[in-house]
């Protein structure tokens, strides 16, 4: 059964010097609960750069994903934890290891640690670390944490760290799946080698060369990277469970009957082609319109599965 996750834009629908800001998380996390959603989404821009951050159309706020899906844990009971995307080439692996097993722990095992390369030059010069690194750095530290998740003494070399017999705990049973994101040939290879899922996007209007290479352009280039990610996970062995998790091209903003059923179809086309996961951004300018866009949206998702 088709599951979905939407965005929980905290960051942006907050007040920054007013209370009641916890009980704000509480009734998104529990709106997304009742209105039948599988899971909230964080993305994460810990220095992004301000030239992007207020004139390119893909800008956004965010918090720091894994602390603000520790409050929507704790505000909630069943939803998943999506973070969309942790850049992992920011962190030190056993650092992000222990944070992700931190909340998965925490939060009966509902983390789904989503992961990417980032793109953005100017904030890996701010955080000192080479953008050229991104990639090698990415895969280095998915098989860290793997490592590092599976208990034990580890002996590693790594290109910024040395594990001589470390031994990182907790260690979180199950693990969380790694879901792997960007829609570039280097991200579909690489989710096919290490991840659990793949969370690629549809390209929206954009600058950022970057991010056009990364994404995806339409639902025929989408079914043409499942078919690749599939023929590539036979020729490395890799036969577990893996899901495919990806946002539509259309994101409606206006409740009507017709945006409605736009994007029906076009989760029902993304299905045909292999998507498990749907995962959107809600367009919204207040906390209240965003409490009316998950009930809406969880309207759409609930005809969704009965059309299955």
């Amino acid at each position: 059964m088709m599951k979905f996750a939407f965005n929980m834009p905290l960051a942006k629908l907050l007040p920054p010097h007013a209370p009641g800001r916890l009980d704000m998380v509480r009734r998104a996390a529990q709106a997304l609960e009742e209105a039948g959603i599988d899971a909230g989404l964080l993305s994460e821009h810990p220095a992004p750069s301000s030239e992007w951050l207020h004139n390119d159309p893909t800008a956004h706020d965010s918090l720091d994903p894994l602390t603000a899906l520790a409050f929507v844990a704790a505000c909630s009971t069943r939803l998943k934890l999506f973070t969309n995307i942790l850049v992992l080439p920011f962190r030190n692996p056993f650092l992000a290891a222990k944070a992700a097993a931190t909340l998965q722990i925490m939060s009966d095992d509902r983390l789904l640690l989503g992961v990417g390369v980032g793109y953005q030059r100017e904030e890996f010069e701010a955080l000192g670390v080479r953008y050229e690194e991104r990639g090698a750095l990415t895969d280095e530290a998915i098989d860290t944490i793997r490592l590092a998740w599976a208990g034990g003494s580890v002996v590693k070399q790594g290109r910024h760290f040395n594990a001589v017999g470390n031994e990182p705990r907790p260690i979180p049973m199950p693990p969380p799946p790694i879901w792997v994101g960007g829609g570039s040939d280097k991200a579909v290879e690489r989710a096919a080698r290490r991840g659990d899922g793949w969370a690629p996007f549809f390209s929206v209007p954009t600058t950022d060369e970057a991010v056009m290479r990364s994404a995806v352009v339409s639902m025929d280039h989408f079914g043409q990277k499942v078919q690749r990610l599939h023929a590539l996970r036979a020729e490395f062995g890799q036969t577990g469970t893996f899901d495919i998790a990806v946002a539509p091209p259309f994101r409606p903003a206006e409740m009507t009957q017709g945006n409605a059923r736009r994007f029906r179809d076009e989760v029902g086309e993304l299905q045909q082609r292999g998507a498990t996961w749907i995962w959107t951004s809600l367009p919204t300018q207040s906390f209240d319109h965003y409490l009316e866009l998950v009930q809406w949206y969880g309207e759409i998702a609930a005809a969704c599965r009965t059309e299955q």
